[in-house]
């Protein structure tokens, strides 16, 4: 074979293995369909649906990105998907009407909001069994537990507050008051910071962990957008510590702020009340859920820019991506 042929078959070969590499899938919550729509990343289209049990909201995967978990509020179940098969294959006590958690690093505890009873839940995945209850304000929605997992912390709606537990004695130890309807709470890589959307309030404050004060508090105008659709929600943070994307609900657009200056830097506009949001495994695309609109847009990270739009389900709320 000539060198110029045989080179062009080498590079064709390793494009095609790093395309494979990269390929990774999004499964997205349908909150009326009772529903996930799964996504292809590479055709960037909805290629099968899974029913699963009703109200599905909050989602995470296992940490070796093995297992679907998913809130399936209206059934009062955290359903256990496996993503070899894409069937449920266990269903966990999560309380009454759980609506996001988050699973410890160690991958065996999953801190449940459980909305209707004002309390966190705490399910050992692999027992399948309740560790705790703990009596946190009313409404609580938003949940994350820190990289080094020694907080867990959940936003409750009416109380206006940040609930900070122990996760060595699952114990309350502390409480920090934020604006109005706190919906999403999201730890920076290193722990040190957690970022904590007010819905209502139209802010997202930037809170020291260790101190569990807040360090800055962060607001966002729109030009043509009502001040009272601006409704921040879903945050997620670039593990290089460079942009925060901040989801602004009936507004609408995503914030995109420096996450070390705090200002931001741009909007982005996608579909209608963008919800959550979620990373694909090299973070060079962030995938936003827009309810009212049924659909997923996908930005690229580097550029700034929503390139697509995915049709999903009705009311899409959550999204996780897998390799």
């Amino acid at each position: 074979m000539p060198r110029t042929l045989l080179a062009s078959a080498i590079a064709c070969a390793l494009s095609c293995l790093a395309g494979s590499a990269l390929a990774a899938t999004a499964y997205v919550s349908n909150e009326k369909d009772d529903s996930i729509s799964v996504i292809d990343l590479d055709k960037m289209e909805t290629v099968e649906t899974l029913e699963v049990g009703m109200r599905p909201r909050g989602l995470t995967l296992s940490h070796d990105n093995k297992l679907l978990y998913i809130c399936a509020s209206d059934s009062d179940t955290v359903q256990v998907m496996d993503l070899a098969t894409r069937q449920i294959i266990k269903q966990l006590p999560s309380g009454a009407d759980p609506e996001q958690f988050a699973l410890h690093p160690n991958n065996k505890w999953l801190y449940i909001s459980n909305e209707d009873d004002a309390l966190v839940t705490v399910v050992d995945v692999d027992k399948e069994e309740v560790l705790a209850q703990i009596d946190v304000g009313v409404e609580p929605e938003g949940m994350a537990v820190s990289p080094d997992g020694k907080w867990a912390v959940n936003t409750s709606e009416t109380t206006n507050m940040l609930h900070w537990i122990d996760t060595a004695t699952n114990q309350l130890v502390d409480n920090t008051l934020v604006d109005q309807r706190p919906r999403h709470v999201e730890f920076t890589k290193d722990s040190k910071t957690l970022w904590a959307s007010a819905e209502i309030g139209g802010t997202v404050s930037v809170v020291d962990v260790d101190k569990r004060e807040i360090l800055k508090t962060l607001t966002f105008k729109i030009k043509g957008v009502h001040p009272d659709k601006v409704q921040p929600v879903g945050i997620k943070l670039t593990s290089d510590g460079k942009y925060a994307f901040v989801a602004l609900g009936p507004a609408n657009h995503i914030a995109v702020v420096d996450a070390k200056t705090y200002e931001v830097l741009d909007y982005l506009l996608v579909g209608r009340r963008v919800w959550h949001m979620a990373f694909n495994p090299d973070e060079s695309l962030l995938l936003t859920t827009n309810g009212v609109s049924s659909d997923v847009s996908v930005i690229d990270v580097a550029k700034l820019k929503v390139t697509k739009s995915i049709k999903v389900g009705r009311y899409p709320w959550g999204v996780v991506v897998a390799p």
